[in-house]
């Protein structure tokens, strides 16, 4: 049995996909570079600009002459262009797609593959084997061994609703992951020789904040320091609100996580920045940026 993936979009998409395709694996699949070949075809979307809509519209379609040759092929429509508010109208547009996946979310897939054996099991734990774990997520045959820096997801979702942005519609509120299910994952990726990790949030520095008395993301920072053989430690993207002092000091202060921050400015006119709803003025933002410059001499800011 083979799988094809194919993806468009963010970093988060990426590591979406390469969960998607552990958890195939997992279930006996290989990977395989031809749709033709595949027995199972994921397409992870994004739809953060019409281009990258109709993009993925239009490699949708051009799979249902395969569906048509070979009807027990299963496609799997995956990622943002699902959203999280349902897929009514995507089933009636397209009906010759098997399974509709809400973004970072493989088990609609797996339990469609699964759907047999699922049923008979009354084990919940034992049901969980068929589902991507965290703690257990090993990385795709055609990555081991190859692979040295890997995207891990800390927070999905978005509950900063700028005015232009359709991330939170689609990816749904912010939802901050377990420190332990991230850090064993990250233990999980240095035994496969991975070196560098990039910790994922569409405002990653918000991480922890939906969790009562949890650890801000200065403080996961610090545990994942610790991870014997991880030797570079990025994350993106972060907000000019909640970038504070204590992630500064964080960063200033720990050698392995690199001093380059994401932190985007979104427009240098203050009516626009009101406009877009984004909490803050140019002026904050340089005083921001002086102040990291300041603490960290060296960083580099995009």
């Amino acid at each position: 049995m083979k799988y094809h993936i194919w993806t468009e979009g963010c970093q988060m998409n990426v590591a979406d996909s390469q969960r998607v395709g552990s958890s195939l694996e997992h279930l006996g699949y290989t990977l395989t570079d031809l749709p033709e070949e595949a027995d199972v075809i994921v397409l992870n979307t994004c739809v953060v600009r019409q281009s990258a809509e109709d993009k993925a519209m239009g490699r949708v379609s051009s799979f249902k002459k395969l569906k048509e040759k070979n009807p027990n092929l299963t496609i799997n429509l995956m990622g943002c262009l699902v959203g999280v508010r349902g897929v009514e109208k995507l089933k009636a547009r397209l009906p010759y797609v098997d399974v509709f996946s809400p973004p970072s979310d493989p088990s609609p897939l797996i339990s469609h593959l699964t759907q047999g054996e699922i049923r008979s099991l009354e084990d919940a734990d034992t049901t969980r084997r068929f589902l991507m774990m965290d703690e257990e997520l090993k990385l795709p045959v055609a990555e081991q061994g190859k692979t040295v820096s890997v995207h891990v997801p800390i927070v999905y979702g978005c509950s900063h609703a700028c005015t232009f942005c359709i991330i939170p519609y689609k990816r749904g509120i912010e939802r901050s992951r377990p420190v332990g299910d991230i850090v064993a994952e990250v233990r999980s990726l240095a035994k496969q020789g991975v070196k560098e990790i990039t910790l994922l949030g569409q405002i990653v520095d918000r991480y922890g904040k939906d969790i009562p008395d949890g650890p801000n993301l200065a403080a996961l920072l610090r545990i994942i320091h610790d991870v014997e053989g991880i030797e570079r430690i990025r994350f993106l993207t972060s907000h000019p609100n909640y970038f504070d002092d204590e992630l500064i000091d964080t960063i200033a202060e720990l050698p392995r996580v690199m001093p380059h921050i994401e932190l985007p400015i979104q427009a240098g006119d203050d009516q626009v920045l009101e406009n877009m709803k984004r909490g803050y003025t140019q002026q904050q933002f340089r005083d921001l940026v002086a102040k990291i410059r300041k603490q960290i001499p060296d960083c580099s800011i995009a």
